[in-house]
């Protein structure tokens, strides 16, 4: 394998001078190529580039004068150069991967940077828990830029969290080297209502010189969004249609285009660019959440810009938006984001913009994959007992614990369930007649029960309440420790007896994903990091993972990305209707509500 010789733009400026002038020899010289040049939006044939130090010295038309005796000389045969991919929004723990191991995954698909935001284990570790994240990232050898995460919890007063981040952790992590800024800020309510935590926390950002992610996910485009945008959040990925792409970007804010494992946003917004005509330079492709699945069969930040091109996004455009322009967001366009001499020297060999084979991928000077195999080592930090101790029910969970009791003296009640909407991240709020059989309501039909089982504290609290969408049948329950925000255990069944034993399953194993049919476990996913992620190669969790997805097939589920769905169920700052610890959740109003309504 080759060795990284990466350094910093000043302990490199002298011999990157250098070598562009022709007195000194660069490491490497790609050349034979076709350039893509994402600062001028144009393709330059034949020309060349020198790196040392794991920098761009030379960009131009011959690199000649920079080859010397014990120069590394790829010949490019007619491909195209284009810059390493950036993601502009994610979170790791989606991945169900450790830094180091999602890293190792994306890496074959030409993703060298990323900014992510490490909220999911926030809400379970605290700032101990955003320090691990950070110093595996720090670690790999590509460039992952950590946010701090901003809400935790999300909502306050309508969940409760392992930990609880504040203005004084944010300000704490502001002096990591790693820390780009501030992970999206979901409170958007309190940002509106002029929360005083809120606004310090982006404070604390905006005194660092650092950037401050959004999260605005209501319908509203009116006096709320205004003062949303007022309060400081510089771009935004909760859009789902061209309108919300188009003011985001009227009002100064990047707007963040995502495609991940279940949110498809990227086709009902880009025509802001492709029909409107608007400054693409302010539009961003990210990810959000892919799970490891989508990442070894299907790809990642290669698979946005794809999939924009087919949107019928110009290639180049596309490419822009998942490199300049996402550097430039981020203040770091002079040092990564486009190959121009002084940068990170993260560069792609592709023979087709269209279609984007990822061919060979260099990152910081160095060769990291080949042909779709990762060429470098990915190192793991020691991850403590503390973070592999995280699920605790303190107590064996039984039948009883998911049985919803109706009214006094009710035959039927009307419920409010948690409408799925496949490929969206929002739910709707419905209203269904539910049976009631000896003073139990019962699910019927389309309607399923759900559960959140409280795993932070060992207070053995079981919120129950119903879902629609999943299309279940048979007797099934699936269980899972990835709940976001707050990660709590979401349990969706058919059966109560099998809700009990998918969570008892996850108590024992330490957290992960267990799919239970007809009395038996047919999948189980290992998450032993809190409740997280797991530091098993990439292709053994996306196998399991594909089971689990199989399992879920099985029991009558054909949504697709089912399980992104039901990590989300319990994400209350995301319309309409959640489940929290401490109820049901009506979003569109930010308080608790009841289950039932008038009985029927």
């Amino acid at each position: 394998m080759e060795k990284q010789t990466f350094k910093t733009w000043a302990e490199s400026a002298a011999r990157l001078v250098a070598v562009a002038a022709g007195r000194a020899a660069a490491d490497l010289v790609i050349r034979g190529g076709r350039l893509v040049n994402v600062q001028s939006r144009e393709v330059l044939d034949g020309w060349q580039v020198a790196v040392a130090d794991g920098r761009f010295a030379y960009v131009g038309p011959d690199a000649g004068h920079c080859i010397g005796p014990d120069t590394r000389v790829i010949e490019a045969g007619g491909r195209y150069l284009i810059p390493g991919l950036c993601d502009g929004h994610m979170h790791i723990e989606s991945g169900m991967l450790t830094p180091a191991e999602f890293a190792a995954a994306v890496i074959p698909h030409g993703t060298t940077t990323m900014f992510t935001d490490p909220h999911e284990i926030a809400n379970v570790l605290g700032l101990a828990g955003v320090r691990m994240m950070h110093d595996e990232a720090a670690l790999q050898p590509v460039n992952i830029f950590t946010q701090m995460p901003s809400c935790a919890p999300s909502a306050p007063g309508l969940e409760t969290t392992g930990y609880e981040i504040g203005p004084d952790d944010v300000a704490e992590a502001m002096t990591w080297p790693g820390i780009i800024g501030l992970g999206e800020m979901m409170n958007y309510p309190g940002v509106v209502a002029g929360d005083a935590q809120m606004l310090a926390e982006m404070a604390a950002t905006m005194r660092a010189g650092k950037t401050v992610g959004g999260h605005y996910a209501s319908p509203d485009r009116g006096i709320p969004f205004h003062a949303y945008v007022a309060g400081g959040p510089a771009d935004d990925h909760e859009g789902t249609a061209e309108a919300d792409a188009i003011a985001r970007a009227r009002q100064g804010m990047r707007s963040m285009l995502r495609l991940g494992s279940a949110w498809y946003d990227v086709e009902s917004q880009i025509t802001a660019i492709t029909q409107r005509g608007l400054d693409p330079r302010n539009f961003i492709l990210c990810t959000d959440d892919c799970h490891s699945g989508t990442l070894v069969y299907e790809g990642h930040m290669n698979r946005v810009v794809r999939h924009a091109i087919a949107c019928g996004c110009d290639p180049l455009v596309a490419l822009q938006m998942a490199t300049i322009n996402t550097a430039t967001h981020f203040g770091l366009e002079r040092e990564l984001g486009s190959i121009a001499p002084g940068r990170r020297a993260d560069v792609i060999l592709t023979s087709d913009l269209t279609t984007l084979p990822i061919e060979h991928v260099i990152a910081r000077g160095v060769s990291v994959a080949v042909d779709g195999r990762i060429t470098v080592a990915c190192p793991h930090y020691d991850w403590p007992a503390t973070a592999r101790q995280t699920v605790r029910l303190g107590r064996v969970l039984a039948e009883g614990d998911f049985a919803i009791a109706a009214p006094d003296g009710a035959n039927a009640v009307r419920a409010r369930v948690i409408g799925v909407v496949e490929n969206q991240a929002p739910t709707r709020a419905l209203t269904f007649e539910l049976p009631v059989t000896e003073g139990r309501v019962q699910a019927t039909g389309e309607v399923c029960q759900i559960a959140l089982v409280e795993r932070h504290r060992a207070t053995g609290k079981v919120v129950n309440g119903f879902v629609s969408g999943f299309g279940y049948q048979g007797e099934m329950a699936i269980a899972s420790t990835v709940a976001h925000d707050s990660h709590h255990m979401i349990v969706v069944g058919t059966s109560r007896a099998m809700m009990a034993a998918a969570a008892n399953r996850l108590g024992e194993v330490g957290g992960g994903v267990t799919v239970w049919k007809d009395g038996a476990e047919i999948a189980l996913v290992e998450l032993p990091i809190a409740g997280l992620m797991s530091d098993s190669p990439a292709a053994e969790v996306a196998a399991r993972a594909e089971a689990m997805v199989q399992a879920m097939i099985a029991c009558g589920c054909t949504l697709n990305n089912a399980y992104m769905q039901h990590s989300l169920l319990a994400l209350v700052v995301i319309p309409e209707l959640r489940i929290s610890d401490l109820g049901l959740v009506d979003v569109t109003r930010f308080e608790i509500t009841d289950l039932f309504e008038d009985n029927a």
